[in-house]
């Protein structure tokens, strides 16, 4: 599912405002394969998409609930995680932080730009400092939405960090993927050790929840939220 459909999908219909539509990637490292100029590699992408970059960021209303939300795109670029990726997701969380709404990040990315080297490493700690505030501060309520791949420096960072982390049926999520692992230890992974349904057992998030009523439980997560005093933390019993 591309972001305009999970948008479409999500979001109550004329209600949604995008947000730092203009802001495109540059070459801060001047990165070049034997195949072709990282330049050439975004401008392929933004024709194929019609984005500009891997995430769509902006407001709207759920159920009609005004909401702060990014979607990540898988189809362009693998959702890497590169500088206005992670700047648009910072600008997203500064932006629900002063305007006091909840907070929806929806993850699908194979993690950190290589292209962009260490300055796409940096986001990770970006964003992770502005959801401090936003949820150890201000109290505010952070959902993530783990899809198929969630894996490196998104699983690392913001995509592990939601008060509540929900997971789609079958998804794949990992911070290293199955073939680096096996190749760097020499290891066989067990089969399905990195799919949803096997981390849930581990506890390492909180429902797991197809698409279909994905809109209506996020719906029930955002009332109980919204009827918590903004003086207690959000926990993850709510879920239980």
């Amino acid at each position: 599912m591309n972001s305009s459909d999970r948008i479409e999908l999500s979001i109550d219909p004329g209600t949604w405002g995008p947000m730092d539509e203009d802001m495109i990637s540059l070459d801060p490292i001047e990165f070049q394969s034997e195949e072709e100029l990282y330049k050439d590699r975004i401008d392929f992408y933004q024709r194929k998409t019609g984005l500009t970059e891997a995430i769509q960021t902006g407001t709207g209303q759920l159920n009609g609930i005004p909401i702060a939300m990014g979607v990540m795109d898988f189809q362009f670029m693998g959702g890497s995680m590169g500088s206005v990726v992670g700047e648009k997701i910072t600008r997203l969380i500064e932006y629900a932080t002063n305007n006091f709404l909840p907070l929806i990040l929806v993850c699908a990315s194979g993690g950190a730009r290589m292209q962009e080297g260490s300055l796409s490493l940096m986001q990770m700690a970006k964003i992770s400092s502005a959801l401090y505030d936003y949820q150890s501060n201000k109290k505010l309520f952070y959902v993530s939405i783990l899809t198929s791949p969630t894996t490196g420096g998104v699983t690392a960072s913001f995509g592990m960090l939601g008060d509540i982390i929900i997971a789609e049926p079958n998804a794949y999520i990992a911070f290293a993927g199955k073939r680096v692992i096996e190749q760097t230890l020499n290891k066989t992974i067990p089969e399905g050790s990195q799919s949803a349904e096997y981390l849930f057992h581990k506890g390492l998030f909180d429902p797991i929840v197809p698409r279909s009523p994905l809109k209506g439980v996020l719906m029930k997560r955002q009332l109980v939220s919204l009827s918590e005093s903004k003086s207690k933390p959000i926990t993850r019993a709510l879920t239980l």
